[in-house]
């Protein structure tokens, strides 16, 4: 049966900051005919391709001839914010059928497999073969047990023997002389974009839907985009609405082994597409995809992560040792493997603790202990949720007894990380290293989640810590991003401020999801997409911020968490922020009729979230308080 997801959008105009240029670099305003166009996005001021280049050094080799079908690409993302505009925009979708509006079947499924950003569900969706087949299909495996079969990663000293190849980009590279390239300021990023310009970079998975304004911002840059997905993604649409410039389609289902070979097989032919010509990098935005991307880009002798640190970052327990071996804070942890284990790791790891699958299978299985008898039965009731999961009609879920799916144990690793419990702020630091060094490192405050099971509520750029404490945390980010060999990327690094120092909770080697790119974006005018794909070309990343002050103010954002369980009946309570000056959006996850769950019951539900924008922190946060503090979600 056809279900409707309805968008709620209401926009503001929070915007408007825009960055005085300040010349940089002698040589380079004269490259670049005396400085680079600059047009209103709604964002900031976004440059332009420069006029008066010296055309001979930015004459792309075997540029590709794809250009555009259209007079302008069908772009989708929100435009600069209006006067306090308020709309319904419905999208019909049919979980197992044609979605309405002639997009491809099932079109969420295998973009939703690799990326966990996709908000608002209580399990990991995935495209999976027949049912029955207990073969550790490549979704599977990269959600249950990476990186699985997937080719051994380079040791660290043959990775720093190998030589990147010789690629178009490279070569424009080589032809402009370092200082200019590495030059901060608006003259310096509009450089490095015109090197972009023109660039073949292929995707590898497209992540969930609402990651297409990653596209359009491609496209915008001049980039010939290459998305590489299951046949039934979303993203497949893209070709025809003049975004990117190829779509390949890989069946997911089929083993880890036999995708990554056509994946490589698909990116080698490119060099011999005229539209496309050789791809320049391959990158990914989506967290599953990452341990491929790594192997793809080492295989292929691009620009990107080691696999071998890649690997160290996705495996908690692993992160802990290398973190431990340099001489970075780490908090007490061991493995479960049964629970004849239970008494020594008790022992070693002491309460409360944290009990977290090695596997990192999203959310699931996470909860804090805190005490002997606690630990027993949350083990128990841990590993029974592991055991009792299928995989079936594209999702993980419940066994109903119907025979159908395959054994999610099958294919997962079920030991289990006790680790100590940290109190104290959470934070997300969003981290650019080019060149083997941190070149932009931004603080979000996050609130308290709510435990035993960790859910998020709410969260605040710039942060509202103290300076000294917020150095501490961006350091120990950025130590543990060098300790696990990290030399260039965007990454989302997660930590918490306790009352014995500043401690890790995980890496993630690539942008974060959710609202990290908008927030990022409105308040220090740092675009994560941009930055993403200069590291994938080999473009070294220079981000600029014209002061200390954050030219956007601040941007604070909450989820809406159930608060009992039942049914949702309506999403009217969201319509009296219809008017409200400062807000940026407001978006339901889920649609009415949705049973949910609230934390008597288990992990609760995202209803929605809230996204405001105010001159500061503090204003932004009191501000979306008092937003939150006025919604009923009527749940019965």
């Amino acid at each position: 049966s056809r279900e409707r997801v309805f968008y709620l959008f209401i926009h503001s105009r929070a915007m408007g900051a825009v960055f005085s240029s300040c010349g940089c670099g002698d040589g380079l305003s004269a490259l670049l005919g005396g400085g680079a166009k600059r047009r209103q996005t709604g964002k900031g001021v976004v440059d332009a391709a420069p006029d008066g280049v010296v055309e001979a050094q930015f004459q792309r080799p075997r540029a590709g001839s794809w250009t555009s079908p259209l007079p302008k690409a069908q772009l989708q993302r929100l435009a600069s914010p209006g006067g306090a505009d308020f709309e319904w925009c419905e999208e019909a979708f049919s979980l197992d059928a044609q979605p309405a509006g002639g997009s491809t079947p099932a079109a969420a499924k295998a973009s939703i497999a690799a990326d966990p950003d996709a908000r608002g569900r209580r399990v990991a969706e995935a495209s999976f073969a027949s049912p029955g087949d207990p073969r550790a299909h490549f979704l599977t495996e990269q959600l249950f047990a990476s990186p699985g079969a997937l080719p051994k990663a380079a040791s660290s000293t043959d990775r720093q023997l190998r030589e990147l190849r010789n690629t178009a980009t490279h070569e424009m590279l080589k032809k402009l002389p370092k200082h200019l390239v590495e030059a901060t300021g608006p003259d310096g990023q509009a450089l490095r974009r015109r090197l972009l310009n023109g660039a073949t970079v292929v995707f590898f998975t497209a992540g969930y839907p609402g990651k297409r304004f990653i596209f359009e911002r491609a496209r915008e840059m001049g980039v010939k985009s290459v998305i590489i997905e299951h046949p039934d993604s979303w993203a497949r649409a893209l070709v025809d609405e003049g975004v990117i410039a190829k779509f390949i389609p890989i069946d997911m289902s089929q083993d880890a082994a036999i995708v990554f070979q056509q994946t490589l097989d698909a990116i080698r032919a490119l060099a011999n597409d005229p539209l496309t010509r050789e791809a320049d990098g391959v990158v990914t935005f989506c967290e599953l995809s990452v341990p491929v991307v790594a192997r793809l880009t080492e295989i292929l002798q691009l620009p990107g992560h080691s696999p071998l640190s890649v690997d160290k970052a996705r495996d908690k327990h692993w992160t802990r040792a290398e973190m431990k071996k340099a001489g970075l804070p780490s908090p007490k942890n061991s493995l479960i493997k049964c629970e004849a284990d239970l008494q020594a790791v008790a022992s070693e790891v002491g309460f409360p603790a944290v009990l977290k699958p090695i596997s990192g299978a999203a959310s699931l299985g996470v909860k804090k202990v805190t005490g002997w008898e606690d630990l027993q039965t949350s083990y128990r009731e841990v590993i029974t949720e592991l055991n009792s999961l299928v995989v079936s009609s594209g999702s993980l879920v419940k066994n109903d007894g119907s025979g159908t799916g395959v054994d999610a144990n099958k294919v997962m690793d079920c030991t289990i990380l006790m680790e100590q419990y940290l109190d104290g702020s959470e934070v997300d630091v969003d981290v650019v290293m080019s060149d083997g060094d941190w070149r932009y490192a931004a603080v979000t405050d996050n609130g308290p989640t709510l435990e035993p099971y960790f859910n998020e509520t709410w969260a605040v750029c710039p942060s509202v810590l103290p300076s000294a404490s917020q150095k501490i945390l961006k350091d120990l980010a950025i130590a543990t991003l060098k300790c696990l060999g990290f030399q260039d990327g965007i990454f989302h690094v997660e930590l918490k401020l306790t009352t014995h120092g500043p401690q890790l909770i995980e890496v993630n080697a690539r942008m974060g999801g959710g609202q990290v790119h908008e927030t990022n974006l409105r308040v220090w005018g740092i675009d994560l997409v941009e930055e993403t794909l200069f590291c994938g070309v080999g473009i070294p990343c220079r981000p600029y911020i014209p002061s200390r002050e954050p030219p956007g103010g601040a941007v604070a954002y909450c989820d809406i968490n159930a608060t009992r369980s039942g049914t949702l009946q309506s999403l009217d309570f969201l319509k009296p922020l219809n008017g409200k000056e400062g807000i940026v959006w407001a978006k339901p996850y889920i649609q009415a009729g949705t049973k949910v769950v609230g934390p008597q019951d288990g992990l609760p539900t995202w209803l929605a979230e809230i996204v405001v924008q105010k001159s500061n922190a503090q204003e932004a946060l009191d501000y979306l308080f008092e937003l939150q503090n006025s919604l009923d979600p009527p749940i019965v």
